[in-house]
């Protein structure tokens, strides 16, 4: 039986690079890491980068395949996993997030991003994150909690493009924005689903404990708890993460995959 195919997708600030380290531990070679428009690849004219646009991209992306996929995202890439589990159930076998506790009730957005969310203070930390040189956003790399090559790489792909399209993302996200999103998380029980909480993610960008907790119960999905694993964890600690994957994906009625080793039985 073919293996079902494996769909990754990135967030802020990153490119697809990151996932290098994960899919390594999972042997998946054949994984397929996405990025989303104006986050590491150029966005198409008139392209403008909501959260409905991404859902949509993300959806066309996915109806490429010719079978449902597997789908796993992190941060921004988290939330456009869940956002197309709730509405395209068809197009997934299954869906991965590190990123749910953004749809509780009570969640609010962390400092930067409220920042980013407010007209010209969002221009002027735009500006100040994005448009330097390689020496300055490596600096903001390391700001963010990011070390050795997932920093390195990070900078590398920080462009202004990506400064924007932050911009408008998160506007468009701004609450009730997300809360009338998570109205929806019981869609998302349609498809087996996997909350993956990074428990030492000190900065807790997306939420605490008990709003990714709360938002995984309502979505119907599993949870796990990731102990020594933090916000970058797709460079700095994917072996957990693939762990917990395989043994996710292994219980599966359709899996074909030995939860020990990633191979195909």
């Amino acid at each position: 039986m073919p293996r079902t195919p494996l769909v990754l997708v990135h967030g802020n600030p990153e490119s697809a690079a990151i996932w290098g380290p994960l899919i390594g531990e999972l042997g998946r070679a054949d994984a397929i890491a996405l990025s989303p428009p104006g986050f590491g690849i150029p966005a198409p004219s008139g392209f403008e980068p909501s959260m409905t646009a991404y859902r949509d991209w993300l959806a066309s992306q996915l109806e490429l395949f010719r079978a449902p996929v597997d789908l796993v995202g992190h941060d921004w890439g988290g939330i456009h996993v869940a956002v197309l589990a709730m509405s395209r159930p068809d197009l997934i076998r299954s869906w991965a997030s590190d990123a749910l506790g953004v749809f509780a009730p009570d969640y609010a957005w962390h400092a930067r991003a409220q920042a980013w969310q407010q007209e010209g203070v969002g221009e002027a930390s735009v500006q100040e994150l994005w448009g330097g040189d390689l020496e300055k956003r490596l600096a903001v790399t390391s700001a963010l909690g990011m070390t050795g090559r997932m920093a390195e790489r990070v900078a590398a792909g920080m462009d202004p493009e990506m400064g924007r399209a932050v911009l408008t993302l998160l506007r468009s996200a701004r609450q009730p924005a997300m809360v009338e999103a998570g109205q929806l998380l019981p869609s998302a029980a349609q498809r087996p689903g996997l909350a993956l909480i990074a428990v030492d993610d000190f900065g807790r960008a997306s939420g605490t404990l008990e709003q990714h907790e709360w938002a995984a119960r309502r979505a119907g999905a599993k949870m796990a708890h990731l102990n020594g694993v933090g916000h970058w964890w797709p460079q700095e600690t994917p072996a957990p993460v693939a762990e917990a994957l395989r043994n996710f994906w292994a219980e599966l009625p359709d899996s074909q995959e030995d939860p020990a080793t990633g191979s195909q039985g």
